[in-house]
């Protein structure tokens, strides 16, 4: 198994008198990682996936949560999304259960995190899982090897079953990025019309790097643009693409209320556009690269608990910043390129009006963006 940076993490928050929730999208380890967390230990599992599982928690009160949980000391949730009220499910556990702790995972934000909201409110540990970061991949098979499968990762992505199985990678892919990935959100939603996820995705996947229009989406589409923010809403939600917001504070000619899009795996993305061809021969590797890098700050930032904001900047005068990060009041400017030459600069209107500082981040030096 690789070992994941939050194992130590989850550890460290058991037995503190609170329910322990871990987020992410599905086939990206949360369960093994939980299980790892609780070898030699014995544990209550119930799986929000079985029928029989959901029909038994679903009305369950105080006295049959009781006899469910018998003597266990520990009780672990597996897709926790899928069974009704279970935030007043694990509020119960939580609040007539002190010797008890509850471990929730769930491969959807839309009702796990909805749902344990307000019920959990002081009584929970929250955290995501993504796919593979490049800081435990390179843990894990060592900086040479890490290094020599570089551009198949551009390709191929993160995700643990792609990686343990490079030969079986287009397979694995082609099952993930079916609807496969998104089935909570078809679920969940009531969504009666599938084929538009999937060509809400393709259309996103295709703009990958680039300002995302809803207005041409709706137009694309042929749907309202409050419907595609809403699909892109729940897209987020199961943790397939996330969203980089437009920065403009001081300057007139900065542009605002723009909004770029990216995937949380390159192989996913990829994937759902039918192109796994080699990064030599593709004619948008600079999109990949910088989905790439953006995709492993998030995992850094959630993983190490760095606290910011993150933006892209663009002037009408087309200057331009891939990622800028706010933390702790400073502003940093980080600009991609896949092999950098000594022109490439951050906009040097952008560093004097903000104070900024700024990096050229390129295969040469990208493992300091990165990993810590």
């Amino acid at each position: 198994m690789i070992r994941r940076i939050t194992y130590e993490t989850l550890l460290s928050k058991f037995n503190k008198g609170k329910a322990i929730v871990l987020l992410g999208p599905r086939q990206v380890g949360k369960t093994t990682l939980i299980e790892a967390c609780l070898e030699q230990r014995e544990y209550l599992f119930l799986n929000g996936d079985d029928p029989e599982i959901r029909d038994l928690l679903e009305p369950a009160g105080v006295s049959k949560l009781t006899a469910i949980i018998g003597k266990q000391t520990i009780v672990f949730i597996d897709e926790a999304q899928r069974i009704k009220n279970i935030g007043l499910i694990a509020k119960m556990i939580t609040d007539h259960f002190s010797n008890v702790q509850l471990i929730l995972s769930g491969s959807s934000a839309l009702e796990i995190s909805n749902s344990t909201q307000e019920p959990l409110t002081g009584r929970k540990y929250e955290y995501e899982l993504f796919p593979i970061s490049w800081e435990e991949f390179e843990d894990h098979v060592g900086y040479v090897e890490a290094s020599a499968q570089l551009e198949e990762r551009l390709i191929y992505g993160m995700y643990p079953d792609v990686l343990n199985h490079r030969s079986e990678a287009r397979e694995i892919l082609k099952q993930l990025a079916s609807s496969y990935l998104y089935k909570d959100v078809l679920s969940l939603t009531g969504i009666k019309k599938p084929e538009l996820l999937d060509k809400l995705l393709k259309a996103l996947a295709l703009q990958l790097g680039n300002e995302v229009s809803y207005n041409e989406l709706s137009n694309l589409l042929q749907i309202d643009k409050v419907t595609v923010a809403k699909y892109i809403d729940l897209l987020e939600k199961a943790f397939i693409v996330f969203r980089l917001t437009s920065f403009s504070r001081n300057q007139r000619n900065e542009i605002k209320n723009n909004r770029k899009i990216y995937f949380y795996d390159n192989g996913i993305r990829n994937m759902i556009i039918n192109n796994l061809n080699p990064i030599e021969l593709r004619m948008d590797k600079g999109a990949l690269w910088e989905n790439f890098l953006i995709a492993e700050r998030i995992k850094l930032q959630h993983y190490h608990q760095v606290y910011s904001n993150n933006y892209f900047w663009r002037t009408v005068q087309k200057q331009e910043i891939d990622f800028i990060e706010e933390a702790n009041g400073k502003l940093t400017a980080f600009e991609f390129k896949w092999k950098s030459k000594p022109s490439s600069k951050i906009p040097i209107s952008f560093i004097r009006e903000y104070n900024a500082n700024g990096h050229i981040i390129d295969v040469e030096n990208f493992r300091t963006f990165v990993r810590k």
